[in-house]
């Protein structure tokens, strides 16, 4: 799990250094910078993660935002992704809450406790 997290990490910071030139550049940035720490944090910290009723707050916060947003700006139409900008954003917000879900499973396995998340 620790390694597919550092691959969600890099993924989501190179998506994040892709929006430089973006119109809401800033925004974007945050939405993918966000889930790419909290993939770094449950990569290298988990049980620091794992043990904090806040982070767990803040996790679960991060979540819900990325869900409504999904919601959101869930595309009517996947056939002309390419030709519209919502539709690309929504499936970005689609990658985000997958990659918090992920992370979210990770933190839910390693405190049912460490031989689990290991495995």
């Amino acid at each position: 799990m620790r390694y597919l997290n550092g691959f969600i990490c890099a993924l989501l910071s190179l998506f994040a250094i892709a929006q430089y030139n973006d119109p809401d550049a800033i925004v974007w940035i945050l939405i993918y910078g966000v889930p790419a720490v909290w993939a770094g944090l449950v990569a290298w910290r988990p049980v620091s993660l794992s043990r904090s009723s806040t982070a767990l707050g803040a996790l679960g916060a991060c979540l819900a935002l990325a869900l409504a947003g999904t919601i959101y700006m869930w595309p009517a139409e996947f056939a002309t992704w390419w030709d519209a900008e919502e539709v690309r954003e929504g499936m970005g917000l689609m990658i985000v809450t997958l990659a918090l879900l992920f992370v979210a499973l990770t933190i839910w396995r390693f405190r049912r406790g460490p031989a689990v998340a290991r495995a």
